[in-house]
């Protein structure tokens, strides 16, 4: 185990069609679809992968998708901003709007340090969004908040999260932040889609995959640190790494909204990690069972950070994935963790119907 000593810690693959395929290729950000990428477009991207505070766009994430209608005491209404080519809602979409609507029923002097949930519906994207809370603590130290996100008169989530006041303690470790290239050396995902698209003997059914992410408007910007070798079916280890940010501006005020805003991230090409082991398996349907969520330090959600995202175990069409997010200066921010369900298919094999 990598352990360090927390001093000063401050309150497509090619796709060819496939499903499996479609569902990576959903979990990348998008440009304006056609755009191109030149050489020098990429070295002034590496040169100041920075953001003109006063001139950039709030956060869409702020603005639109985790910005709730409040309708009666604890209970709020959540639009919907981006929902992926599933037509199911987001999942972190709904685990970050169930964070916001508990968060506006604590003190100002908690924040929170952990959220557990369940995936109990799928979410229909044709309708906002009910959530209700449920005061369910509020002690000295520590306040519960237990929230149900419904639709059609039903519960499609339900939360719970734990709310601590700061509490200085002699006993503070973590595990040491992985090795690897800033995100100043690295491609974007639709910058690495663009490196794909321009080999000519890439599948006409990839491009069409490749072009149609590329036109989602995903409110997130991710840097691959290993992508997979998109031109060879190659099994690799279940492990994932890529840097991660909001898109736009959100600033470092709130802290209560960054840890919104990461509860929606956290759920963005999670489950994945658990099939990198199978690039011969075709992915019929996947689905979140449950999630939960820890914070630790301070951070900022529009600044790159890395998401360590690793598959200790899969069996029973089920998979387990755990994450950590760090801080760009080795700091843990929070870790994850996930259990998905998915049904697979072997690629090749062709049904008897």
């Amino acid at each position: 185990m990598r352990y360090r000593l927390c001093v000063n810690m401050a309150p497509a693959e090619r796709s060819e069609g496939s499903e499996e395929g479609r569902r990576n290729s959903s979990a990348v950000s998008s440009p304006a679809q056609g755009a191109s990428v030149t050489g020098s477009d990429l070295e002034d991207n590496r040169k100041g992968d920075h953001r003109d505070e006063k001139r950039d766009l709030r956060s869409v994430l702020v603005t639109s998708v985790l910005n709730l209608e409040k309708l009666d005491s604890d209970l709020y209404r959540g639009e919907h901003h981006w929902v992926p080519r599933t037509q199911r809602l987001f999942g972190g979409q709904i685990i970050g709007q169930a964070l916001v609507a508990a968060a506006k029923s604590v003190n100002e002097n908690v924040f929170a340090h952990s959220l557990h949930c369940y995936f109990v519906r799928a979410g229909d994207p044709k309708l906002p969004v009910l959530y209700q809370v449920d005061r369910t603590r509020d002690g000295r130290s520590f306040s519960v908040r237990s929230v149900k996100a419904i639709q059609h008169g039903k519960p499609i989530l339900i939360f719970q999260a734990s709310f601590q006041m700061f509490q200085p303690s002699p006993v503070q470790h973590q595990f040491t932040m992985p090795a690897v290239p800033p995100p100043e050396e690295l491609l974007t995902a639709e910058e690495l889609a663009q490196k794909y698209l321009s080999d000519p003997n890439l599948a006409e059914r990839s491009k069409q995959g490749l072009n149609n992410f590329l036109a989602e408007e995903v409110p997130i910007e991710i840097k691959p640190v290993n992508p997979p070798d998109v031109f060879h079916r190659v099994a690799m280890e279940p492990k994932n790494l890529f840097w991660v940010r909001a898109r736009g501006y959100i600033g470092e005020d709130d802290m209560k909204l960054h840890c919104c805003v990461a509860a929606y991230v956290s759920d963005y090409s999670f489950l994945g990690t658990a099939l990198l082991p199978y690039p011969n398996q075709r992915v019929r349907f996947s689905a979140s069972l449950d999630h939960a969520m820890w914070f630790h330090n301070p951070f900022r959600a529009d600044e790159w950070m890395l998401y360590e995202c690793e598959s200790p175990w899969a069996g029973g069409s089920r998979g387990l994935v755990h994450g950590r997010l760090w801080r760009r200066d080795g700091v843990l921010a929070a870790s994850c963790a996930q259990e998905g369900v998915f049904r697979v298919k072997a690629v090749g094999t062709h049904s008897k119907l």
